[in-house]
């Protein structure tokens, strides 16, 4: 288990029922191989919302709205669409560099993986992407690191809202709807 996850874990207590995937199907979908630190966190916690603001996407989430391989699918394409506008950020100007989403929040920010040639899944690093703006953040740590870091208070955004992390932290495991 990750130090990260960890923290998590003292954050908030798992749910009582890990959350099984088939990680080749999934990987299949993606065209890619995902970070350890996020499978593991998909078993524990499943796709969820955290102090009432920053969903984790989960493959095949219970709830639609929050499935990781339909957001992966539809940011591209809507990226590719905006950067015909909008200058890409400088981390993804290197041929091959890309971003796959992993969460967003209440107010349409998106968090995603920054993937680059040469770099192996659990290498990736974290960027975030303001809703409506071409604002973007890049922190050098991979994605269970930047949620237990950004509810601790470790790490601060300032694309994500002031009101996130908030003093008492919540929890809720994404159900169907």
């Amino acid at each position: 288990m990750t130090n990260a996850l960890t923290r998590l874990l003292e954050i908030a207590p798992a749910p009582s029922e890990p959350r099984q995937k088939d990680w080749d199907e999934v990987e299949r979908n993606l065209g890619v191989e995902l970070p350890a630190d996020y499978k593991e966190f998909i078993h524990v916690y499943g796709g969820s919302n955290w102090d009432d603001y920053l969903y984790v996407l989960e493959p095949a989430c219970p709830n639609e709205n929050y499935d990781l391989i339909q957001w992966a699918k539809d940011q591209a394409e809507d990226l590719e669409d905006l950067w015909e506008f909008e200058k890409k950020p400088a981390e993804l100007e290197a041929e091959g560099s890309r971003v796959i989403p992993w969460g967003t929040t209440d107010n349409g920010e998106v968090l995603y993986w920054l993937v680059r040639p040469g770099l192996e899944p659990n290498q990736w690093t974290v960027m975030v992407n303001e809703a409506r703006g071409d604002r973007w953040e890049h922190f050098s740590v991979p994605c269970t690191q930047f949620l237990a870091a950004s509810l601790d208070g470790e790490l601060q955004s300032n694309v994500l809202s002031s009101l996130f992390p908030r003093a008492t932290h919540e929890f809720r495991q994404l159900g169907a709807v």
